[in-house]
């Protein structure tokens, strides 16, 4: 039997350096989160520091990408589920979905380091019996005050009973970082917005709009300790990086709307398919693609990624939210 409870917040914050297991990150140069602090029984302030540059998430010219908001709520709702929420930590988390929207001009080069707000609601937490829980976050984010963009996400946490019930064989994240498979060659770099080959994502297949997932477990990033299965931020990274491929002769892009169901763990011993096609355009007349992951013949994500002109690093930018 399923109950809805939110649960009251301590009051103590919590140093960003102490936050390694609440944040599901091994290296404390990538925990972005600093301290939180309760605004009432369902709403929290999490404040992170947004880095000046970041070996990963600052882009060719300067600018950051939109996946570290991504990034960001993804720290800050870990942080939460075990303090706010009395979630254990070995409890294994999950997005069910993830609707993300940034503000281009938020992502503008910038002088030094700023610190970042989320402002987190959670509208649902549902207790069920077995331990798993399910919630609801909405989220409104700042940057040194100005506005970064909103997000809204749900996802699930289970025991470890329980999660391992459902993985099976591929629950041990050790034997599924030995079985994965090697990356194939990359995209070139600059066809998707990177100039490292090694922070490309995908690969080409010969076949246009149709790429292959790049699984390299030595980044330090986005694997900087071992996973059961491929994480999220991988495989937006690899829509990111297929918009930016899709629209290379117009010139580069901002992927700032993501639009994600996730509904399969995606597995490392397996290819994973991308696929792109074109969606509507939104009601400003700005571009949207479908882009499909696949594996073993089934979908195993679906995001409609909205983009915008890139412009000038710097330079003023419409806002784009």
């Amino acid at each position: 039997m399923a109950c809805n409870t939110i649960r009251s917040a301590p009051s103590t914050p919590a140093p960003g350096p102490a936050l390694k297991g609440y944040v599901r990150k091994s290296e404390t140069d990538e925990i972005l989160v600093r301290d939180w602090r309760n605004v009432s029984p369902e709403t929290q302030i999490v404040t992170l520091q947004w880095p000046h540059t970041h070996s990963f998430y600052t882009l060719p010219g300067g600018a950051t990408s939109p996946l570290l908001l991504t990034e960001c709520v993804r720290q800050g709702l870990a942080l939460l589920s075990h303090t706010v929420h009395d979630i254990p930590l070995d409890h294994r988390l999950g997005w069910e979905y993830a609707r993300t929207t940034v503000a281009r001009t938020a992502l503008r080069p910038r002088s030094g380091p700023m610190t970042a707000e989320l402002r987190i609601t959670h509208t649902s937490v549902t207790r069920r019996r077995g331990g798993s829980v399910q919630l609801t976050a909405l989220i409104n984010s700042t940057v040194g005050g100005e506005h970064l963009g909103t997000a809204e996400i749900r996802y699930t946490t289970h025991p470890p009973a329980i999660y391992h019930r459902l993985r099976r064989e591929y629950a041990d994240a050790g034997r599924a970082f030995a079985n994965a498979l090697p990356p194939a060659p990359p995209a070139a770099p600059g066809l998707v917005g990177r100039d490292d080959p090694g922070d490309v994502v995908i690969a080409p297949t010969g076949t246009a709009h149709h790429w292959q997932l790049r699984t390299d477990t030595s980044h330090s990033t986005l694997y900087d300790h071992p996973h059961d299965h491929i994480p999220g931020m991988v495989l937006l990274e690899a829509v990111s990086q297929a918009a930016q491929a899709e629209f290379g002769e117009r010139g580069p892009v901002v992927p700032f709307d993501f639009d994600t169901v996730f509904s399969r763990y995606v597995e490392f011993d397996a290819p994973v398919w991308i696929d792109v096609a074109p969606e509507t355009p939104d009601v400003l007349g700005r571009d949207r693609l479908r882009v499909t992951g696949t594996q073993n013949g089934r979908d195993v994500f679906r995001t409609v990624v909205t983009c915008a002109p890139a412009t000038t690093p710097g330079a003023a930018a419409p806002r784009v939210t």
